[in-house]
């Protein structure tokens, strides 16, 4: 258990390393648990080692939002002055990632559409050559 979490530490901290030596605009922790994601599909049998204690701190994630709670609270004075543009910028923000997500389905959609008619085109010109009249 104790050798888990220093490996997950490990790879936090060299993620926390790479993103502040290069100024990287990923988060530390993110780009760590994207090394730790390359080492996992490069040795499978380190996944046997991690996965308990993964299982256990995911299901306690919940505890993580304590401190979020903790701040909202301590600082609500200052959220209450804040509170209109907090809203419109949460509405806002919401409503164009719906639009942007929209957006993009739609041209991935059109796009898999030629795809498939492509697709369609020759293999109906291949059976036709295959097959004269």
């Amino acid at each position: 258990m104790v050798k888990t979490f220093c490996v997950l530490l490990a790879f936090q901290c060299l993620g926390e390393t790479i993103s502040y030596v290069t100024a990287a605009p990923v988060p530390g922790p993110v780009l760590g648990m994207v090394l730790f994601l390359c080492v996992l599909c490069a040795v499978p049998s380190l996944l046997q080692h991690v996965e308990n204690v993964s299982r256990s701190l995911l299901n306690h994630l919940s505890l993580l939002f304590v401190p979020a709670g903790v701040g909202v609270m301590v600082f609500a004075e200052e959220l209450k002055v804040q509170l209109l543009a907090i809203g419109v910028a949460l509405t806002v923000s919401t409503i164009l990632a719906i639009a942007v997500a929209a957006l993009v389905t739609r041209a991935l959609m059109v796009r898999a559409e030629r795809k498939n008619a492509r697709v369609d085109g020759l293999q109906a010109s291949n059976h036709a050559d295959a097959h004269p009249d």
